[in-house]
C-alpha cells in the first residue's frame, strides 16, 4: 500500500533543509578580557578554608545543623567584606525528603545597572566531603577579593542548599533581583582529576548559556588552570536539548531568563566523599573565576540563553534544526497518508487498527498515573525538582518495592491486553458476517484484514507514529530527531507489498531503536547511574515535575508503537512467505505502461 515514488519525491524536501541549514551557521563571540589582576586570588588560604570547614562540620545535609553553621560563617563572612547580607528560610523537596533549607546572599552595589551571581553549595549527601566545599571556600575568597575593587555590575555571591536537584538554586533563580546579566555556579574547585568539560552550558529548558559567556569562562579556565575546557561533542549536545537532564545547580536559571553555567573540575558528576583534593587545583580555578567575574563585570551586556548547536567553531541555531527535522518527517508522513487512502479505498479498517496501537501505550501511561498519585499521596517523598547523579542516589527497600511494583503493573496491563484483544476476535471470528454489496471489501476482510499484517494495521501504525512525531517536534525538535531513524525504517518492515525478509526487519527494527538506546545509556553514564538506580531516577524526575505528565505520555505513545511493531514482526515471522508465482499481478495506470510485453499486460495482436 505504499508508494516508494511519493517517499523519493518527498525526500528533495529534505534536500533543500540540508541547503537551509549550511547558510544558517553563524559565528561565535569571542571571550571578554578581565581588568582585574586574577593573581590577588588567594588559594592557598582558599584550600584551608575548604579544609577546616569540612573537619568542622562533617556532616551537612540540606537543613541539618551542620549545614546551617556553615551557613552562619558564611554570612558573617560576607557581612565583614562589606557585603549586604540576606538570608532566607523556606521549605524544599531534597533528597533526604522535605526540609527547611536557608539561602545565603550577599550583595555589593556596583555603578551601572544589572547584576553578576556568584553561586556554591555548602551542603553534602555525605559524611566528610570536602570537595562539596570548595565552592564555599572559593566564594569567600572571591567575596574578600571583589570588596576591595569599585564594581561596575552589582555583585551578588549566594551560598545555597539541597544542590541534589538544586532546590536550593531554584529558589534563588526565582528571587534574583534584576537584570542579571550572568549567573556563574561553582562546582568541585579542587578535585586533584579533572573531567572534561569542565564549563556546562544546560538547564532544564531547550536553552543553553549564550557563547559568549561560555567562551569567557572558558578562556578563562586556559589561562590560570592549564584547562581546556572542551566542548561535548555534536552528539552529546543533541541529547542535551532533546532532553534537558542536567543534574547540576545551573539548570533552573535559564527557564527564568538568566545565561548560566557550571564551572567545575568534576564536570557533571557530583565529587565523591574521599575525593581527593588539590590546593593547585582550588588556586587555578579560583583565579580563573576571579577573572571571568572581571571580565563579565567591565564588558557588555550578556545576552540570554538560546537554543544552538556548535559544531567545528559555528553556531547552528534551533530554528534550523527544527526545519531540517519537519522535513525529515515529511517524506513518510507523505508515503503514510497515501498508503493510508489506498487502504480505506480497498475496504481495509483503519480505526480499529488505530485503537490497537494506542492499546499498546496504556499499560505505560497506568504508570506513570501511578508514580504521579504517589507523590500526591506522599508514598514518594524524596522526589527533588531535579535529576540526581548516582554518587547521591539511594536505591532502598521502599524504591525497589516501587520499581516492582510498576514492572508488575505493565505486565499485567498488557496481559489484560492481551486476553481482551484475543477475546474480541475469537467473538467476531465466531460470529457470521453479513453480505455486504461491496465484494471486494468483504473478500478483503476475509482474506485476512483481522491480522497485524495487513494493509490496515499498517496504515495505522504508521499513522500513529507520524502523529507522535509531530507532537513531539512542536514542543522539542531535538528529541523528534531521534524518532526520525524509527520512522524512515520502519515503514519497510510494515510494508503489505515490499515486506523485507525476519532477519533484515529485525535489523531495522533494532537500528529504529538505537538512538533511544543511546539516549539512555549516554545519561546512565554521565550521571553514573546503574539500570535499576536509572529506572528510580526517571520514577523520581516524573513525581518531582522535571518531567511532565504530557511528556510521559507522549513517550509511553511510542513505546506503544514499539510494543505493537514487535508484535507485527513476529506475526510476520510466522507466515510463509509467498513464492513468485502466487503474487498478484497488478495492473497499474494511466502512470504505468500495461501494454503488449509488459507484465500482466494484454497479448499481443500482430502476427508473429
Amino acid at each position: 500500500m505504499l508508494d516508494p515514488r511519493i517517499y523519493r519525491n518527498a525526500m528533495m524536501i529534505v534536500a533543500f533543509a540540508l541547503i537551509v541549514v549550511a547558510f544558517s551557521l553563524g559565528s561565535q563571540a569571542a571571550p571578554l578580557g578581565a581588568t582585574l589582576v586574577p593573581d590577588s586570588f588567594n588559594g592557598p588560604g582558599a584550600y584551608a578554608t575548604m579544609i577546616s570547614l569540612a573537619a568542622r562540620y562533617p556532616n551537612r545535609k540540606p537543613g541539618s545543623n551542620g549545614d546551617n553553621q556553615v551557613a552562619d560563617v558564611v554570612a558573617g563572612a560576607l557581612t565583614s567584606d562589606g557585603f549586604f547580607v540576606h538570608r532566607a528560610a523556606f521549605s524544599a523537596r531534597t533528597v533526604d525528603g522535605p526540609r527547611t533549607i536557608q539561602t545565603v546572599t550577599g550583595t555589593l552595589a556596583g555603578t551601572t545597572p544589572g547584576t553578576i551571581v556568584v553561586v556554591a553549595h555548602r551542603d553534602s549527601s555525605r559524611p566528610g566531603s570536602p570537595a562539596d566545599l570548595s565552592g564555599t571556600a572559593v566564594l569567600l575568597e572571591l567575596a574578600h577579593d571583589l570588596s576591595s575593587q569599585t564594581q561596575e555590575r552589582s555583585i551578588v555571591l549566594a551560598s545555597t542548599s539541597a544542590h541534589v536537584g538544586a532546590a536550593g538554586a531554584a529558589q534563588l533563580a526565582r528571587t534574583l533581583p534584576r537584570p542579571v546579566d550572568a549567573v556563574i555556579v561553582l562546582g568541585d574547585m579542587a578535585a586533584l582529576q579533572a573531567r572534561s568539560p569542565a564549563v556546562l552550558p544546560w538547564s532544564d529548558t531547550q536553552l543553553a548559556a549564550p557563547p559568549l559567556l561560555r567562551n569567557t569562562a572558558a578562556a578563562a579556565l586556559s589561562e590560570q588552570a592549564n584547562d581546556t575546557a572542551s566542548d561535548e561533542g555534536l552528539g552529546g549536545q543533541f541529547l542535551h536539548l532533546a532532553f534537558p537532564l542536567a543534574a547540576s545547580e545551573q539548570r533552573p536559571f535559564a527557564a527564568a531568563g538568566d545565561p548560566a553555567v557550571l564551572v567545575s573540575a568534576s564536570g557533571a558528576r557530583t565529587p565523591a566523599a574521599g575525593e581527593p583534593t588539590s590546593a593547585s587545583q582550588i588556586s587555578g580555578f579560583g583565579r580563573s573565576i576571579l577573572q571571568t567575574v572581571s571580565a563579565l563585570g567591565a564588558g557588555p551586556s550578556v545576552p540570554g540563553p538560546s537554543s544552538y548547536l556548535r559544531w567545528q567553531g559555528k553556531l547552528i541555531p534551533a530554528w534550523a534544526i527544527r526545519v531540517l527535522v519537519l522535513a525529515l518527517i515529511l517524506p513518510v508522513l507523505a508515503a503514510t497518508v497515501d498508503g493510508l487512502a489506498r487502504a480505506r479505498r480497498r475496504g481495509h479498517r483503519i480505526a480499529r487498527w488505530v485503537l490497537w496501537v494506542l492499546s499498546a501505550c496504556l499499560p505505560f501511561v497506568l504508570a506513570a498515573l501511578v508514580v504521579v498519585g504517589l507523590r500526591v499521596t506522599g508514598v514518594i517523598d524524596t522526589a527533588p525538582p531535579g535529576p540526581v547523579g548516582g554518587d547521591a542516589l539511594t536505591l532502598d527497600g521502599k524504591a525497589a518495592g516501587i520499581l516492582a511494583g510498576l514492572g508488575c503493573l505493565i505486565l499485567l496491563g498488557f496481559a489484560v491486553r492481551w486476553r481482551v484483544e484475543r477475546h474480541i476476535w475469537s467473538s467476531q471470528a465466531s460470529s457470521p458476517q453479513p453480505e455486504r454489496a461491496n465484494g471486494r471489501r468483504a473478500a478483503r476482510r476475509r482474506a485476512g484484514d483481522d491480522d497485524q499484517t495487513s494493509p490496515g494495521a499498517a496504515a495505522a501504525f504508521l499513522l500513529v507514529l507520524c502523529v507522535v512525531a509531530l507532537v513531539i517536534w512542536l514542543t522539542n525538535p531535538f528529541a523528534a530527531a531521534l524518532v526520525v531513524p524509527a520512522l524512515h525504517l520502519w515503514m519497510w518492515i510494515v510494508a503489505p507489498a515490499r515486506r523485507v525478509r525476519v532477519p533484515w526487519a529485525v535489523l531495522l527494527f533494532a537500528a529504529g531503536l538505537a538512538p533511544g538506546i543511546l539516549a539512555a545509556y549516554y545519561y546512565a553514564t554521565l550521571l553514573g547511574l546503574g539500570p535499576a538506580a536509572a529506572a528510580w531516577n526517571a520514577v523520581l524526575m516524573l513525581a518531582g515535575g522535571s518531567v511532565s505528565l504530557t511528556s510521559a505520555i507522549e513517550w509511553s505513545i511510542l513505546l506503544g508503537c514499539v510494543v505493537s511493531l514487535a508484535a507485527m514482526i513476529v506475526r510476520i515471522a510466522r507466515q510463509p512467505r509467498p513464492r513468485p508465482a502466487e503474487m498478484p499481478i497488478t495492473v497499474r495506470g494511466p502512470l504505468s505502461y500495461a501494454g503488449p510485453g509488459s507484465p500482466g499486460g494484454t497479448k499481443s495482436a500482430l502476427r508473429r
